[in-house]
């Protein structure tokens, strides 16, 4: 989960709240600064023992009668995207107010901030942040949610174990010889020739929603674990939520990403490979809407069979 521009602050949460003033420069594409580095620029997290992305190993993952559905608030309505920016480290978008989730085994409810994308190097070179029985995805959008009690005051969500709920969703490539698929994202791919350069912001037009973003996806088929911010300063503040089904995208918009933003500007490297490498393995639970759906479906079929 990318939270930054150059310089860390949990500030990137929401522009308007209240922040924890330390600062430690980190990146991706120096060997100074990029995640080998981060154990020992941000030791008191970045080592921890708790730390996100993980590879989910599915046969593992026991269900979890708890992991129940979400209730999505507002992310059907047309104006939930407010600004999108350039970090320099990933694109990100801020909602506007009053866009919540709660459900899903979740401890109450919580508001959904921002948005922001984890990518490799084109299509080809996959880059998402947490991989599955080994398989790592073209790129990965994580929703971020802060526990509605803290009111935005992310200072104290990151001091919560579960002040945090981030929101998971795996990309690839749609098949066949689409281009420019889904409109919603062709939508969105659109704005990346306004934000090349670092710290660049343009404000998103109403009519994209957040589900039209998440086309395809069962959102009540879910992977559940407790980790961490997969950024410096690594809080072990995050319930993480992974879902099982991917998001298909059309190859042209995902390649858009990986060629058209700026790490500072046309001079510096383009943003690539900005994804954390895998830490060591944690408990994964996922949801029993898959095993109540094959039982109702073998209850059928007994009912259907005691007919005959």
């Amino acid at each position: 989960m990318n939270w930054l521009g150059a310089v860390l602050t949990v500030c990137v949460l929401v522009p308007s709240a209240r922040c924890a003033s330390d600062a430690i420069a980190w990146c991706y594409h120096l060997p100074t600064c990029s995640d080998s580095t981060w154990p020992t620029i941000a030791t008191k997290y970045c080592n921890g023992s708790r730390q996100s992305p993980i590879d989910i190993v599915s046969g593992s993952a026991q269900t979890n009668s708890s992991l129940t559905e979400f209730t999505f608030v507002n992310y059907d309505i047309s104006s939930a995207l407010k600004t999108i920016t350039n970090t320099g480290k990933t694109v990100k978008v801020n909602f506007n107010s009053d866009i919540k989730i709660s459900g899903g085994g979740l401890s109450g409810e919580y508001d959904s901030l921002q948005f922001h994308l984890h990518w490799g190097s084109g299509s080809a070179v996959p880059g998402s942040e947490h991989t599955v029985d080994g398989k790592r995805y073209p790129m990965e959008l994580h929703i971020v949610n802060s526990k509605s009690s803290f009111n935005g005051n992310t200072t104290l969500a990151v001091q919560d174990g579960e002040g945090l709920a981030a929101l998971g969703f795996l990309i690839e490539v749609m098949e066949g010889d689409a281009t420019g698929q889904p409109a919603s994202w062709k939508t969105l791919t659109s704005y990346l020739a306004n934000i090349r350069n670092s710290g660049e912001t343009v404000s998103v037009a109403p009519g994209i929603t957040l589900d039209d973003l998440l086309p395809g996806v069962n959102r009540t088929n879910y992977y559940r674990y407790l980790g961490s911010l997969t950024t410096p300063t690594c809080n072990e503040a995050v319930v993480w939520t992974v879902f099982k089904d991917t998001v298909k995208v059309s190859k042209d918009l995902i390649d858009l990403f990986s060629t058209m933003v700026y790490v500072t500007n046309s001079t510096s490297p383009l943003i690539v490979n900005n994804f954390r490498s895998i830490q060591p393995a944690l408990k994964v639970t996922q949801s029993s809407s898959t095993s109540k759906t094959c039982s109702l479906g073998l209850m059928a079929l007994s009912i259907l069979l005691g007919r005959l």
